[in-house]
């Protein structure tokens, strides 16, 4: 492990999660509470025992670099472990980064200092458990030039991805970018954006690269000018998640996003937080217990069922279901939050109803609000995704419905019995 270095690609703009993405990067958009999707090839890297790691920023990475700042200082510089952030430095030309190889070749300057002997090329928007050293050892094992690991996925979604074609020791004979002629009913290996290299092979090839007029796209370019040169080996893989089906998300469009989410309030998710033996690591707030309030005879106390409450959150008299609640989110009196995924700092007025939504963080939504209740009126005022997930951001208002005159009165009615007490 200690001549093995990772670069984890992190400056994706996730144009079809906007506007989740409008203010921040891909990698660190919330997920399951807590956490940012980055943590989770993080968690990975630290779980492999990969402790030399840089990332290479560059969409709006501000939030990212925060939260890499406060939350992953878990390294110790004086055995030469780092977790370093790279940011654009227009170091070989003019221009930002170009593709997943070019964000490489642009930064071989700050990996060669470190006199790896191979390096591992992550993307940081990813949803999965992997032990990164079970595909080193077999990159080694293999002498390979480089690795690429592979998911079988059906031939429908083969679509999606960069299909690898393999012998009988599974060495690459060919890639097939995103194809759409498969004959349905089959499965293909799929290729999961995640390489191992040979230095000695990965520097000439990049330079090389460089000075053509390409995508400069590792899947694209890089993996089939090598094919003919090196032994290539693609590495099948080995899921920690410990569930019967494997599990790989790339949480790339707002509908796949809000079901990776709701899938976590399950009794029995697809996707296991809890396991004792991978912890997954994030920047953890400094913020009191969740809270659950109002227990007053004849009034709702605020509860939530089947639900993922971050610290921090209080519910007040309302009912929270199958929804996820990140830290500090306050839900005040007489509200329904069903279905949905509160960013932090949100605040929930009295009276509001969302449903099958997502809010972004520091949202307010005033005193009365409906989301997720009027299809028209949400698509004229928030984006609304293909399976009508709505998302409210900070710069839109939410639609507010009259509060019936009753709900009024039995707001007052318990104002009035605590200010008696």
């Amino acid at each position: 492990m200690d001549d093995t270095v990772v670069m984890v690609l992190a400056g994706g703009v996730g144009e079809r999660l906007y506007p989740l993405t409008k203010e921040r990067a891909k990698p660190a958009v919330y997920f399951g509470g807590p956490y940012r999707i980055i943590d989770f090839t993080l968690s990975n890297c630290i779980n492999s025992g990969l402790r030399k790691i840089f990332i290479a920023l560059q969409y709006k990475s501000l939030s990212l670099t925060r939260h890499l700042r406060f939350g992953w200082s878990v390294v110790a510089d004086e055995l030469g472990e780092f977790i370093e952030v790279l940011h654009p430095q227009k170091r070989v030309g003019e221009h930002w980064y170009q593709g997943t190889a070019d964000a490489v070749y642009q930064n071989l300057y700050s990996i060669e200092r470190e006199t790896p002997r191979t390096l591992i090329v992550l993307s940081g928007d990813h949803v999965y458990k992997m032990d990164y050293a079970r595909m080193l050892r077999y990159h080694l094992d293999h002498g390979a030039g480089a690795t690429v690991a592979a998911i079988e996925v059906p031939t429908e979604e083969a679509h999606r991805f960069g299909v690898l074609q393999v012998d009988e020791n599974d060495r690459l004979t060919g890639f097939l970018e995103k194809p759409r002629d498969l004959p349905p009913g089959g499965q293909v290996l799929a290729s999961m954006g995640i390489y191992a290299f040979d230095m000695r092979v990965l520097v000439p090839a990049l330079e090389e690269d460089a000075r053509q007029q390409t995508s400069h796209d590792f899947g694209k370019d890089i993996m089939p000018a090598l094919m003919s040169r090196v032994p290539i080996y693609a590495y099948r893989f080995y899921d920690e998640n410990k569930k019967g089906a494997k599990y790989w998300r790339d949480i790339g469009t707002l509908d796949a996003y809000f079901e990776a989410n709701m899938d976590l309030c399950h009794v029995n998710p697809d996707f296991n937080l809890y396991d004792p033996e991978w912890p997954l690591r994030t920047h953890q707030v400094q913020a009191p217990p969740a809270k659950f309030v109002f227990a007053d005879e004849g009034r709702r106390c605020g509860q939530a069922l089947d639900s993922i409450i971050s610290a921090g959150c209080i519910v007040s008299g309302s009912t929270v279901r199958g929804s996820v609640l990140c830290p500090n989110v306050r839900v005040h009196s007489f509200c329904d939050v069903d279905q949905s995924i509160l960013m932090p700092g949100v605040r929930v007025g009295r009276h509001a109803r969302i449903r099958r939504a997502i809010i972004d963080r520091d949202v307010f939504i005033p005193r009365g609000a409906r989301i997720g209740y009027n299809e028209d009126e949400d698509r004229r005022r928030h984006t609304v995704s293909e399976r009508g997930i709505v998302v409210v951001t900070k710069d839109e208002e939410p639609f507010v419905d009259v509060i019936s005159e009753r709900a009024l009165q039995v707001e007052k009615e318990f104002d009035r019995r605590g200010s008696e007490r």
